[in-house]
């Protein structure tokens, strides 16, 4: 059922509407009133016939009519009762303000169930419990127990903390900033952060949403939704709780590297959600969008009166991934000019300690007419010749509104009013150029998004079958770890290429298998009960010749026995020796909110201590798998460097989208790990080393 209902209702009555100032059913009552809602106001209070000028009834009930939304605002023990009266008056949204339910016990969450399920049976859709309420400033409705009433904006805030609201509320007053829809969810028993954000991704008068949330609890409802608000306008999100230790006990090193951050991570990328890395950037990020124009590309053009300032700058554009901009030479000579100094064409321009307002006005006219210009930071530190309000508002009449411009006016008092002159022309200004980068990377990574190809997922020609026949068998004889032999008989049969070999349970089989297909050849231990073989003497390589392979049959389980005694042996793979390539790791893990998630990186410690790695949200596009690559901080070692050749980053990508299709055509695999993955030059054949997998349990038919 639609939400409209609820958030833009004709008429509201308060449950619990109180005569007594600091109560919370006073407190939305006179905020109803007060916030000039149109629409039939009703106050329920045995008590009292009038309350702040607003007839009281008894009970819903006694009041007889019609009414589209509920506000409730007694403590939990009367809740149920009061919602039971609300089907009385044809009620088609109802809020609940009280704490006291899930957050609570068992006992309590099984109240707050009965609740959300009476309400979904009389059709009536349910904010809260545990909740602040909403605000609907284009309505004038205020149904919450704030203290800060916002002002009309285009930014629409919900959050899963009421306390958050109310902080989210008073910096927007703070920064003379206004509000569409201010919605706390509480505890969610009905309407949840997805619910809220179709809502908003729908409503004309939101142009930016931001959101603060604990928990997802319908992961793939959760991507559905937020992909398509952002493709409609930019959503902003905060998620907290996200040091937990991981998604499950994993074994695979995919699923021991993938945190409940990772996994966010990587549905907001899917998604095109902006994740807010901090609650300043939340609102940073949500400014910029609000009120400027998106960029065209990643290049940022620093203007500054100071030369440390710039350098700070500067630094933050690096870190964020973006490209401190190049000027154009005709740009560079008109700027020597008109600073009667010599311009680099490499920001940051600096425009000198004595710069008065027309000199910014003058480098901020001729940069936004710069090609090679996406976005421009424009910096004043106090000096004694500065007139900061002065260049503020030439700094705004400056503005042709195609690029987005920001600025960082570093001080204190100093700048008080040049700080409102900026707010006055609807130009972002951050405290420091940090924040002020923050917030052109956030409009710069959504506006790369908006501009992404659409998603084409390849589908390559598998033998599924053979496979539906490996994981069935392992599955029905409880045998849920797939090692080395297996595991590349499944991704033989996904297209991988995999080493010639077989598995030998004698000395005289391990000769004959190495005889068979070519010497030198590799032997490694198969056991489901040891994970790194070569730890313990369960890895031979470069073995020779007949004779060697039998002395390292023998040698290799000679030392398993000693260093593993329990532990059981299924035989030697003996295989042909890989070329030598760049060692990375491939592999998925099943978030269980998410699906398959896809990592990447790159062999060694670059995984191992540096934790250097990657996600991404299964199924995954070529492209997307690519910008896994870029993303990692040893993307330069793909490419090559002094001297080295780089790999086919190509091949990579494919392997990423095989196992992409693999692990969505059966989520009976859980975690699945090809490591190494041997990569060479390009146009060469990547090479399957190694591989692990681990099943779920067969799942007994009711």
């Amino acid at each position: 059922m639609s939400l409209k209902s609820l958030f833009e209702p004709e008429s509201v009555a308060v449950v619990g509407a109180s005569r007594e100032e600091g109560k919370v059913g006073h407190a939305i009552l006179k905020n109803l009133i007060e916030g000039g809602f149109a629409g039939d106001i009703v106050a329920i209070n045995p008590a009292v016939d009038t309350l702040l000028g607003c007839a009281c009834y008894p009970s819903l009930a006694e009041y007889g009519k019609e009414v589209d939304l509920v506000v409730i605002a007694l403590p939990q023990q009367y809740v149920k009762e009061a919602v039971a009266d609300c089907p009385k008056v044809k009620a088609k949204g109802v809020v609940v303000i009280a704490s006291g339910f899930k957050e609570i016990g068992d006992k309590e969450a099984r109240l707050e169930q009965e609740i959300a399920d009476f309400c979904v049976r009389h059709e009536m859709r349910l904010l809260g419990p545990n909740c602040l309420g909403f605000i609907n400033t284009e309505l004038n409705l205020n149904v919450s127990f704030a203290k800060t009433r916002p002002n009309h904006g285009d930014i629409s805030v919900f959050s899963q903390s009421g306390a958050l609201c109310s902080v989210m509320m008073d910096l927007a007053e703070e920064h003379h900033l206004g509000l569409s829809k201010v919605i706390s969810i509480g505890n969610k028993a009905d309407i949840a952060g997805v619910d809220v954000l179709s809502y908003l991704a729908n409503d004309p008068h939101t142009k930016v949403i931001i959101g603060y949330l604990e928990d997802i609890a319908t992961g793939k409802d959760f991507v559905k939704a937020a992909e398509e608000a952002s493709s409609k306008k930019p959503v902003i999100i905060l998620k907290s709780g996200t040091t937990a230790a991981g998604l499950r006990a994993a074994s695979s090193h995919t699923g021991v590297l993938a945190t409940e951050d990772s996994a966010y991570g990587a549905v907001f990328k899917r998604s095109g959600v902006i994740r807010a890395d901090s609650f300043d950037a939340l609102f940073d990020v949500a400014i910029a969008l609000s009120m400027q124009p998106l960029p065209k590309g990643d290049n940022v053009l620093i203007v500054t009166n100071a030369g440390g300032p710039g350098i700070l700058a500067a630094d933050a554009v690096e870190n964020a991934g973006m490209k401190v901009a190049e000027l154009d030479d005709k740009v560079t000579t008109f700027l020597s000019h008109e600073l009667l100094s010599p311009v680099n064409s490499s920001s940051p321009i600096d425009v000198l300690g004595d710069a008065d307002p027309s000199r910014y006005a003058s480098v901020i006219k001729a940069a936004q007419a710069d090609a090679s210009v996406d976005s421009i930071l424009v910096i004043l530190s106090p000096q004694a010749m500065s007139k900061p309000a002065e260049t503020a508002k030439a700094i705004a009449n400056s503005l042709d509104g195609v690029k987005p411009v920001v600025a960082t006016f570093m001080g204190g008092s100093a700048l008080f009013s040049a700080r409102q002159e900026l707010t006055a022309a609807g130009l972002p200004h951050y405290p420091s150029p940090e924040r002020a980068v923050t917030a052109l990377k956030g409009m710069s990574e959504y506006a790369n998004w908006k501009e992404r190809p659409p998603r084409m997922v390849t589908r390559f020609r598998v033998n599924r079958r053979r496979v539906e026949r490996i994981l069935s068998r392992r599955q029905r004889t409880g045998r849920l770890q797939l090692g080395e032999v297996k595991g590349k008989d499944v991704l033989g049969a996904y297209g991988f290429h995999v080493p010639d070999g077989g598995l030998a349970s004698s000395s005289e089989e391990a000769r004959e298998i190495a005889e068979r297909i070519g010497f030198p050849v590799a032997m490694k231990i198969v056991s489901p009960d040891i994970i790194h073989k070569s730890d313990l003497g369960g890895v031979f390589l470069n073995v020779a010749n007949g004779e060697a392979a039998d002395d390292s049959y023998e040698l290799m389980n000679l030392k398993i026995r000693k260093k593993s005694p329990e532990a059981r042996i299924e035989g030697v793979y003996v295989e042909n020796m890989i070329s030598k390539g760049l060692e990375v790791i491939i592999g998925m893990t099943r978030d269980p909110q998410f699906g398959p998630m896809l990592m990447f990186g790159l062999g060694g410690i670059f995984v191992e201590v540096m934790k250097d790695v990657t996600f991404h949200l299964a199924p995954i596009t070529e492209q997307e798998a690519i910008q896994m690559l870029k993303s990692t901080k040893s993307y330069a070692m793909l490419q090559g460097r002094r001297g080295q050749e780089g790999v086919d980053l190509a091949a990579i990508a494919s392997g990423l989208q095989r196992i992409s299709q693999l692990t969505t055509d059966f989520p009976q695999i859980l975690e699945l790990d090809i490591n190494p993955f041997i990569v060479g030059d390009f146009g060469s054949e990547p090479i399957v080393a190694d591989v692990r997998m681990t099943l779920a349990p067969l799942q007994e038919k009711e």
